[in-house]
C-alpha cells in the first residue's frame, strides 16, 4: 500500500522529475511530509509562490515537465500569474495545492487563508480558466485516477494542470501505484494528415522563393526534430521568430537569422514578406512578434502549422500533430536551393564588433559583445523582457548552445527564478547565463538566496539602467523610473555566511571583461552588475516600441 501522497510522488518520479519547487502552509504541510520520503525527490523551498511558479517554468523547459506545491487560497492565487504564463508558453507544470478539511464545506465551518465566506471552490474555478484541468480529491478512493489523468492531460496538451489534495487525505492509504508510461505521442487523424501534407507540399514545390519560420510550438515533442528534417530535406532559408530562438540550430547553413517584421535582422523580412509560399511551423504572430502588427505578411502565400492543426489559405485540416506532419513533409518537398542562394549573394558581410578601451565608460553593446563571446556548447543564455530580449535576440547562438526568452507571456521578474529551475532541470551540468534588467529583478530578486542555498552557478549579468527601458521606449513616463539597489552588495546580504554568492560591479568595459573572468571561475551564483547610462538601449527596441505603441493607442472603431 501506499498514501495519498506517496502515490502523488511515485508519479512525479515517474515523469521524469527530480526537484519539486515549494512554500509551505498549513494546508500541505502533511503532503509535504509524504512527498518527502521519496528520497528521489528534492523539494526547493522557494521565497515565495510566485517565484516557486516561475522557477517550474524554468525547470519545465530543461527537464520537460515540472511540478509545484503550494497552500490552499493565498498560495495558489500567489502562483497565478506564474502558470498563467506557463500556459501560455506551452509548459507542463503539476500544480499540487494542499487544501482544506475535505468536510469543511459540508460542514459550514469558515476557513483562513479563503474569502470569508463558505464557498471553497473558487480557486479551482479560477484554475480551470489557465490550465488544461483543475481537479479536486477529497476522497482517497478518487486519488489515483485523478492524479493520473492530470498528469496525462498535462503531457498530452503542454500545459499546466492544478490538483487540489485536501489536507486529511494526504496521508490516507491507497494502492501502490504500478508502473505507467508518460508518452505524449497522440496519433494523428491519418486521413487529416495525409490530405495536409499532399496540399502544402503542392503549395512548397509550385513556389519559387519558399521559407521556413521556426516558432515557439517547436517545443512539442519531436516538433524541432521534425522541422530539423524538414529544413535539411527542402534547402529552403530558415528564419526563427523571436519566441522561436533556440528551437533551430544557427549554425545550419539554412539559417538566416531573425524574423520580427520590420525589426528583423538584416536581409530576413524580405526573405520572409516576398517568399510565395512559407512555412510557420508553431508560430504565434502576436502583436509583440509582428511589430504591433506591422509585418507584411500576405495570409494567402502562408502555411500555419500548429500543435494540432495546419492552416493553409483554403483549408485548416484539424487533428493533425505538428511533429508527424513536418515528418511526412520532410518527404514530400522537392530541393529548392535557389532562395538561399540568393539571400546570401544580397547580404553584406556582418559588421564585426570592435572591443571598446578597457577603461571606456560601460555600454550595453559592449556587455553584450563580451557575453557573446562566452557562449558555447555547455552554456545557455536566459535573456529576460526588456532591452535584454533584444540583445539576445540579435546574438547569434554557437553550436550547441541553449536559449531561453518568455516571449509570449512577457512577465517581467520571470527570469531570477527561471533561472533557477532552468538550471536544476538539465541532467548534464550547464552554465547559465542570464541577462536581467535592473527593474525586472527587483521584483523577484529574493530567488538569488534560493540559488546559493542550493549551490547552482548561474551568472547573472545585471543592467543596471534605472528603470524600465522597454516601457519608457513604448511610452514615456515618470512610473518607468525605480529606485536603484546595491545589486552587487546584494549577495553578500543573501549569503549572510552560507554558501557562495559572489557579487561584482562594472563601470567599464575593462572591470567588466575581468568580472566575467571571475565569475566564469567561481563555482557558485555570480552576479554582475553592469552599470550603464539610462539612455543606452538597443535602437531595434526603440523601433519596436514606437510600432507597438501604435498599435496599442489604435482608438476604437465606432
Amino acid at each position: 500500500m501506499s498514501t495519498v501522497g506517496g502515490y502523488l510522488a511515485t508519479r512525479l518520479e515517474q515523469a521524469g522529475i527530480r526537484h519539486y519547487f515549494a512554500v509551505p502552509g498549513d494546508f500541505n504541510l502533511l503532503l509535504l511530509d509524504e512527498l518527502l520520503k521519496n528520497p528521489r525527490l528534492k523539494m526547493i523551498g522557494c521565497c515565495n509562490e510566485l517565484n516557486a511558479g516561475y522557477a517550474a517554468d524554468g525547470y519545465a523547459r530543461s527537464n520537460g515537465i515540472a511540478a509545484l506545491v503550494v497552500t490552499y487560497g493565498v498560495g495558489g492565487l500567489s502562483a497565478l500569474n506564474a502558470v498563467a504564463c506557463a500556459y501560455a508558453e506551452d509548459l507542463p507544470i503539476i500544480v499540487i495545492v494542499g487544501s482544506i478539511n475535505s468536510d469543511s464545506a459540508a460542514e459550514g465551518r469558515l476557513i483562513h487563508h479563503a474569502l470569508g465566506e463558505v464557498r471553497y471552490d473558487y480557486q479551482r474555478r479560477i484554475y480551470a480558466e489557465v490550465t488544461a484541468g483543475a481537479f479536486t480529491i477529497n476522497q482517497a478512493t478518487d486519488a489515483p485516477g485523478v492524479i493520473d489523468r492530470a498528469f496525462d492531460l498535462a503531457i498530452e496538451r503542454r500545459k499546466p494542470v492544478m490538483i487540489e489534495i485536501a489536507c486529511n487525505i494526504a496521508p490516507l492509504p491507497v494502492p501502490s501505484p504500478r508502473p505507467k508510461r508518460f508518452d505524449a505521442s497522440q496519433a494523428s487523424d491519418p486521413d487529416a494528415l495525409a490530405d495536409a501534407v499532399m496540399h502544402a507540399s503542392e503549395m512548397l514545390n509550385k513556389a519559387q522563393c519558399p521559407a521556413l519560420v521556426a516558432g515557439s510550438k517547436l517545443r512539442y515533442p519531436g516538433a524541432a526534430e521534425g522541422f530539423l528534417a524538414l529544413a535539411n530535406a527542402s534547402g529552403y532559408p530558415v528564419a526563427v521568430a523571436p519566441g522561436g530562438k533556440g528551437m533551430f540550430p544557427e549554425t545550419h547553413s539554412g539559417f538566416i537569422g531573425v524574423y520580427w517584421g520590420p525589426v528583423s535582422w538584416p536581409g530576413v523580412a524580405a526573405a520572409i514578406e516576398s517568399a510565395d509560399a512559407c512555412l510557420f511551423a508553431g508560430t504565434i504572430l502576436s502583436d509583440y512578434a509582428t511589430a504591433g502588427f506591422t509585418a507584411a505578411l500576405d495570409p494567402k502565400r502562408m502555411i500555419l502549422a500548429m500543435p494540432n492543426e495546419i492552416r493553409l489559405p483554403d483549408s485548416t485540416y484539424a487533428n493533425v500533430k505538428l511533429s508527424k506532419f513536418l515528418d511526412e513533409l520532410a518527404t514530400k518537398v522537392r530541393r529548392n536551393d535557389d532562395p538561399l542562394r540568393e539571400f546570401h549573394l544580397g547580404q553584406e558581410p556582418p559588421d564585426v564588433a570592435v572591443p571598446d578601451a578597457a577603461d571606456e565608460r560601460l555600454r550595453i553593446s559592449e556587455v553584450t559583445r563580451q557575453v557573446r563571446a562566452i557562449l558555447g556548447k555547455n552554456t545557455s543564455l536566459l535573456v529576460e523582457t526588456g532591452d535584454s530580449w533584444f540583445h539576445g535576440l540579435e546574438t547569434r547562438l554557437p553550436k550547441g548552445c541553449a536559449f531561453e526568452i518568455q516571449f509570449q507571456a512577457g512577465s517581467i521578474g520571470w527570469s531570477v527564478p527561471a533561472t533557477l529551475g532552468y538550471e536544476l532541470g538539465f541532467k548534464e551540468p550547464r552554465r547559465i547565463i542570464s541577462l536581467i534588467g535592473d527593474g525586472s529583478f527587483q521584483l523577484t530578486a529574493q530567488e538569488v538566496s534560493t540559488m546559493i542555498r542550493h549551490g547552482t552557478r548561474p551568472i547573472i549579468i545585471l543592467v543596471n539602467n534605472h528603470g524600465y527601458i522597454i516601457e519608457d521606449a513604448i511610452h514615456k513616463g515618470a512610473y518607468n523610473k525605480i529606485k536603484n539597489w546595491d545589486y552587487a552588495g546584494l549577495m553578500a546580504v543573501f549569503t549572510n555566511g552560507e554558501g557562495t554568492g559572489l557579487g561584482l560591479r562594472a563601470r567599464t568595459a575593462g572591470e567588466f571583461a575581468a568580472a566575467l573572468t571571475t565569475a566564469l571561475a567561481h563555482e557558485g551564483p555570480c552576479l554582475i552588475e553592469a552599470e550603464i547610462e539610462p539612455t543606452d538601449c538597443s535602437p531595434t527596441m526603440r523601433a519596436w516600441g514606437t510600432r507597438v505603441a501604435a498599435a496599442n493607442s489604435k482608438p476604437p472603431r465606432l
